[in-house]
């Protein structure tokens, strides 16, 4: 039989995948821990480990020939976009197992999806009714998927000696520039992940301080951790139907912060937090555009709230400010029901959907630094529109960014609107036949919510409903938005192309 020739080493990334996998297996344990505590059933955790570690298991044996392959770009595609689909089929498998609101494949697929991906959006309208394991477990897929899975197989297999900067490259989400933090490619992704998880700590004891002293009642410890776990993976999902709404405002205060601070470039806040190397932030062109975004968005918002008479006094300015925070970082959390403000509120709320945090964060969206870029780029054209004959180098944080980043720039914003328009043609289109209520607005909103993994969206998907009322076929199209979006487009469009696998 004639062996097919591809351009890439297939049985090298397969086995890294089950690498991936069978690490993974070990975290089901946490939330197995947790039923035991509350006395719930510890099967359905068990289970999906075992079949997660048994998977990752037999991709080993299947390719053990390829095992400390070496890993390069073209082979990064297929693990990065390999892992972020398989990753939530096991994810899924205990939501199945329970029996519960998510019982069926579809459904809990989706729910894992946007666990992992750090998205938010879900399709459980009673988040309450979910038991307390099933419930830890959904808040600690977003904390998985928040700073990366790759990052962490990174940091921990050591087969990934040489192709680990590939992958890492692939991971962080954004254009980022990887700059070592230590000797090796695989102490850098390490002092990314104690970092992360030192920021995730000191959120669970800041929050649980506050309902410990009384200061909000309605927030438990186990409320605590659930909120903490989610914000630092600027995720959406949280241990209350009503996101975080019921919160005393000092817990918004708090959250606020910490989104502001997961949606800074991770390599930076470790120059500045673990060496103490303030000036990195002073100069950086991203971080100022970021908050500007910020700030831009909370006076419109602001004026139409207050103005409007929707909300008044502190209430007013700390709901648009959290709420700006909330979408641009692609967090998702909701301190109110934003979806009765008027049209300039939820049109900038849109607008912030297409923005996302920074570069190397754990947000998704477009990232500020590509807009920094595009921006760049048209103050050139305009230049040498009067000046033909200038050369205007373009700079960002003080480095010269060569043309193929630019042009890498422009590609992805094209794709990313392009699928966003696909995607929002698919909903409208699919809601047309199976008889949904669903305005082109409420489409667009799901469409970007799902694509910039923001998670809450308009309309039935807003901060009071669910994604629930969706179609099947619109609820894989949300996944696959996702999916897409977390793994930043290129990978899948790269993998789907014919020259991808040719020798």
């Amino acid at each position: 039989m004639r062996r097919v020739r591809t351009g890439i080493d297939v049985g090298a990334a397969l086995d890294l995948v089950g690498g991936v996998l069978k690490w993974l297996a070990p975290a089901f344990l946490a939330p197995a821990a947790v039923a035991l505590g509350y006395h719930e059933p510890v099967w359905p955790f068990l289970v999906a480990g075992a079949a997660c570690g048994t998977m990752g298991l037999a991709l080993d044996q299947i390719t053990g020939e390829k095992r400390g392959a070496a890993v390069t770009p073209r082979e990064s595609f297929l693990v990065v976009a390999l892992i972020w689909l398989l990753v939530p089929i096991f994810g899924a498998l205990p939501f199945v197992l329970d029996g519960g609101q998510l019982a069926r494949p579809v459904d809990a697929y989706f729910e894992a999806v946007s666990g992992f991906t750090a998205t938010g959006a879900t399709l459980v309208p009673k988040v309450e009714a979910l038991s307390r394991s099933m419930l830890f477990w959904r808040q600690l897929t977003h904390w998985l998927g928040g700073m990366g899975i790759i990052v962490l197989a990174v940091a921990i297999l050591p087969r990934l000696r040489i192709g680990g900067r590939q992958l890492l490259q692939s991971e962080l989400a954004g254009p980022t520039e990887i700059e070592r933090l230590g000797d090796t490619i695989r102490e850098t992704a390490r002092r990314l992940w104690r970092l992360y998880l030192a920021l995730t700590v000191v959120a669970i004891l800041s929050l649980g301080a506050v309902g410990w002293l009384g200061l909000d009642h309605q927030l438990s410890f186990y409320d605590a951790v659930g909120q903490a776990l989610s914000v630092v993976a600027l995720g959406g999902f949280s241990t209350r139907t009503t996101s975080v709404s019921g919160f005393a405002p000092i817990t918004q205060y708090l959250l606020l912060i910490f989104m502001i601070v997961a949606g800074v470039n991770f390599l930076r806040l470790y120059r500045v937090i673990v060496q103490r190397r303030v000036s990195v932030l002073a100069r950086d062109e991203e971080l100022r555009l970021y908050l500007l975004f910020i700030a831009i968005g909370t006076v419109l918002i602001a004026v139409e709230v207050l103005g409007g008479g929707y909300e008044h006094g502190e209430a007013g300015v700390r709901h648009s400010l959290f709420q700006a925070t909330a979408i641009l970082t692609t967090t998702g959390f909701s301190a109110t029901d934003f979806s009765l403000w008027g049209p300039l509120a939820t049109l900038t709320l849109l607008l912030l959907m297409f923005s996302g945090a920074s570069a190397g964060s754990t947000g998704g969206g477009i990232k500020v630094i590509r807009h920094l870029l595009l921006f760049k780029l048209v103050r050139r054209e305009l230049e040498q529109t009067v000046h033909r004959e200038a050369i205007v180098p373009i700079r960002a944080n003080g480095r010269v960014i060569d043309e193929k980043a630019l042009r890498s720039a422009v590609v992805f914003v094209l794709l990313y609107l392009l699928v966003f328009a696909v995607g929002s043609l698919l909903l409208v289109a699919d809601a047309s036949f199976s008889g949904e209520h669903l305005s082109a607005f409420d489409a667009f909103g799901a469409a970007a919510a799902c694509l910039g993994n923001v998670g809450v969206a308009f309309g039935f998907a807003g901060p009071a409903g669910s994604f629930a009322p969706f179609s099947d076929f619109s609820t894989i199209v949300c996944a696959v938005l996702m999916w897409a979006g977390r793994v930043e487009i290129i990978p899948v469009v790269v993998v789907l192309t014919r020259a991808y696998w040719r020798p």
